[in-house]
C-alpha cells in the first residue's frame, strides 16, 4: 500500500464475500485490509490508520451493530466512516446501523456501479473531515501561539480583555509600588563594547530578573535601553505590594552583586522605589505596551537615579508601608536633592539577613 493509497478495512465472516470484495477494490487502487470477525476488526483500527469500514453485520464473535457502537463511542475512531454491508432484503438492520452513525449502505450481491460510488462518496466525506480537522489544529496552534505572544507584552488579566476585545482598557489603582534599575556606567560602557555582545549580555541579565518577577508575583512593565521597570499591586491588587517589591529589590541586588559586566567589571545599578496611586491601561494599536502614569512613577524614578550604586533607595511613602516589617532595616538619608521634587528624607532599604 502506498502513502496515498486510501485504505479500507472488510470486516466479513464469509471468505467468499471478503475475497470478492477485496478484488473489486484492488482494482480501483485502493489498499484492503481484511478482518474475519468484528474483535479482529476494532484491534486493528486501534493501532492503524483506516480511511473506511465495509462493515457485514451478522458476523460471530462480535456483530456489525456491537463493532458500530465501539466505534461511535470512541473519540479517535467515530469519524471513520462505516458502510453496512447487509443482505438485499434485511432493510430492518440497515436502518438500524444508518441510526447508530453508519455513513451508507451496500447489499449482497453487490453492484460494483454502486460499489464504487459509495466508497467514493464516503471517502470524500473522510477527506473533507480530515482536511477541516487540519485546519482547525492549525487555527488552534495559531491561536496558541498569538495567545502566547500577548502574554509576554501584557499581564494576563489584561490579555483576556483584549482578547475580548475592551477598548480604552485603563484603571485607577490607589496604593501600588513602582521599582526602577538603572545600570551605573552603561553608556561608557556601551561606547566600547561590541553591540551584539552587550544586547546579549543585557538579554541576559534581564531575562534573570524577569524570572524572578514571576517567582514573586509582580508585573515586569518594561525596560527603557538599560533600565528596569517593575511593578507591584496590579493589575491584581495586593496588599503587601510594598513587602513583594522590596523582596524582590532586596534578592536583585543579591543578584547583580554575583554578575560581572562584560568588560570584566563588577556590576553596579541604583534601585529606587516610590509607593502611591497611578493610572495603568495599554497604549498602541500595532505594538502594545501596558503602561503606568502618574507622579508616583516619575517620583520612583526620582529614587532610582538619586541613589548610591548597589543600593535601594526608598521613599518615604513606601518606608510607612515597611518599617513594621521584621525582615527590612530601613536607614533614613538626610537632604536628598531631587531634579523637579526639591529636598527630600529617604531611605536605605536592607534585608536582614537570618543565619
Amino acid at each position: 500500500m502506498t502513502a496515498t493509497q486510501p485504505r479500507i478495512l472488510v470486516v466479513d465472516d464469509s471468505e467468499d464475500n471478503r475475497y470478492l470484495l477485496q478484488r473489486q477494490l484492488l482494482r480501483r487502487n485502493y489498499g484492503v485490509v481484511l478482518a474475519e470477525n468484528g474483535q479482529q476488526a476494532l484491534d486493528y483500527v486501534q493501532s492503524h490508520t483506516i480511511d473506511l469500514i465495509l462493515l457485514d453485520i451478522m458476523m460471530p464473535v462480535m456483530n456489525g451493530f456491537e463493532v458500530l457502537q465501539n466505534l461511535k463511542q470512541n473519540e479517535q475512531l467515530r469519524h471513520i466512516p462505516v458502510i453496512i454491508v447487509s443482505a438485499a432484503d434485511d432493510m430492518e438492520n440497515v436502518v438500524k446501523g444508518i441510526q447508530m452513525g453508519a455513513e451508507d449502505y451496500l447489499a449482497k450481491p453487490f453492484n460494483t456501479t454502486l460499489l464504487r460510488a459509495r466508497i467514493e462518496a464516503s471517502l470524500e466525506k473522510k477527506r473533507l473531515h480530515d482536511q477541516e480537522q487540519a485546519y482547525l489544529q492549525a487555527i488552534a496552534l495559531e491561536q496558541a501561539q498569538s495567545n502566547r505572544l500577548l502574554r509576554n507584552i501584557l499581564p494576563q488579566t489584561i490579555a483576556d480583555q483584549l482578547k475580548d476585545q475592551q477598548a480604552n482598557i485603563a484603571e485607577y489603582f490607589s496604593s501600588v509600588s513602582v521599582l526602577f534599575a538603572d545600570i551605573v556606567g552603561f553608556t561608557e560602557l556601551s561606547g566600547h563594547i561590541n553591540a551584539k555582545e552587550l544586547v546579549a549580555w543585557l538579554n541576559r541579565l534581564f531575562s534573570r530578573f524577569d524570572q524572578m518577577t514571576l517567582d514573586v508575583g509582580l508585573e515586569k512593565i518594561k525596560t527603557i535601553g538599560d533600565a528596569y521597570m517593575v511593578a507591584a499591586g496590579l493589575p491584581i491588587a495586593q496588599p503587601d505590594h510594598a513587602e513583594r517589591l522590596a523582596l524582590f529589590a532586596t534578592s536583585m541586588l543579591a543578584e547583580i552583586e554575583q554578575i560581572t559586566m562584560p568588560n570584566g567589571k563588577p556590576l553596579q545599578m541604583r534601585i529606587g522605589i516610590h509607593s502611591g496611586p497611578v493610572v495603568a491601561g495599554v497604549i498602541g494599536t500595532i505594538k502594545f505596551s501596558y503602561d503606568l502614569w502618574g507622579d508616583t512613577v516619575n517620583i520612583a524614578s526620582r529614587m532610582e537615579s538619586s541613589a548610591h550604586p548597589n543600593t535601594i533607595q526608598v521613599s518615604a511613602e513606601t518606608y510607612a508601608l515597611l518599617q513594621d516589617h521584621e525582615h527590612f532595616s530601613l536607614q533614613p538619608r538626610h537632604g536628598v536633592e531631587m531634579k523637579h521634587l526639591g529636598t527630600r528624607t529617604t531611605y536605605i532599604l536592607n534585608r536582614h539577613r537570618h543565619h
